[in-house]
């Protein structure tokens, strides 16, 4: 079968190019590695989006939440609803492991199969390679970069390494299960980007000293029951039985490089394309969501990067178009 789309990602943006290819009458197919909203299932449990529900609505369909932020497990209920009632046509838990031009078309690989399509759609996210600290200890089991259920951490000496919306929430939730929590912050104070009813809590825990925080400081090693510390005053050991790294995530360029997309020269590694069809420098192979900023992953959400599937599929008509009237 030729498909006139091939969608890697089942997130939401994903999942958003599907609902409006399947409006547009395209044969299409969603590829995701692995279960429905992959990234969005990995976040931690009790988080809660900045977004309004509003804002993380697709295809249309209403996003409905018992509060203005909605919640991650609201999320996951809304996203797989859209796609069960819309019966969109998805492979999980199967990942893409390249993509190759034969003639006129290109063949999608998997672990499992090979797709034929006219065109591709890259909305594969950044939620699997966390920036690693490179540190002495790094790699001992008790150093996690993925921040899930605060009960885990009771009663222990947890620190949170960062100062951003995923540090903040581990800190917070963890002391308020009994755990001793310390943070060790690179810069000289809470993120700007935190969420504004989190911002003042973990300040005020910090200045009452409920939270110790180590400002302008870093991990000089990690050992099995402590935490040796860079900061400003000179070198700190403190008691230790688990690590929090909220270091942040990059977006894994191997496909794209694979494929031939050009990415800049400078530090973002941007990909190119062109923003008015979101289509790249390889033809008919196009970008959506967050992969479009390369490690800048500030720039594009859910909620701004919607419309990159209506821009792609009127780009994909065109294309259509323009076939027939070649016949």
């Amino acid at each position: 079968m030729l498909y006139d789309v091939v969608i890697a990602g089942g997130g939401p943006i994903g999942l958003a190019c599907g609902l409006a290819a399947k409006a547009a009458g395209l044969q299409y197919l969603i590829l995701e590695k692995g279960c429905l909203v992959n990234s969005l299932y990995n976040y931690p449990l009790n988080m809660t989006f900045f977004s309004t529900s509003e804002k993380l609505e697709i295809g249309g369909v209403p996003f409905v939440s018992n509060n203005a932020k909605p919640t991650r497990p609201e999320a996951l209920e809304y996203y797989r609803r859209v796609a069960v009632s819309a019966r969109l046509n998805i492979q999980l838990r199967e990942k893409v492991t390249g993509i190759r031009q034969q003639n006129d078309h290109h063949i999608v690989t998997t672990e499992h199969h090979a797709y034929h399509t006219k065109n591709v759609v890259l909305a594969t996210g950044f939620y699997d390679l966390p920036y690693q600290m490179h540190v002495p200890g790094e790699e001992l089991p008790k150093v996690t970069h993925y921040y899930k259920d605060p009960h885990f951490y009771a009663l222990q000496h947890v620190l949170v390494v960062g100062a951003n919306n995923s540090a903040v929430d581990a800190a917070l939730e963890t002391w308020r299960k009994g755990a001793q929590v310390t943070m060790v912050i690179r810069e000289g104070e809470i993120g700007k980007r935190v969420k504004y009813w989190a911002k003042p809590d973990i300040e005020n825990r910090i200045a009452e000293g409920s939270i110790r925080a180590f400002f302008h400081s870093t991990i000089a090693e990690i050992q099995e029951k402590s935490v040796v510390l860079n900061t400003p005053e000179g070198s700190v050991e403190i008691p230790n039985d688990y690590v929090i790294a909220m270091t942040g995530y990059q977006p894994d360029f191997t496909l794209l490089q694979q494929t031939g997309i050009t990415l800049s020269d400078d530090e973002v590694k941007q990909p190119s394309y062109n923003p008015a069809t979101m289509e790249t420098n390889v033809p008919g192979i196009f970008l959506a969501g967050v992969v479009c900023g390369g490690l800048n992953t500030h720039v594009w959400f859910i909620e701004n990067s919607r419309e990159h599937a209506d821009l792609i599929v009127r780009a994909i008509l065109r294309k259509e178009d323009q076939r027939g009237a070649l016949l």
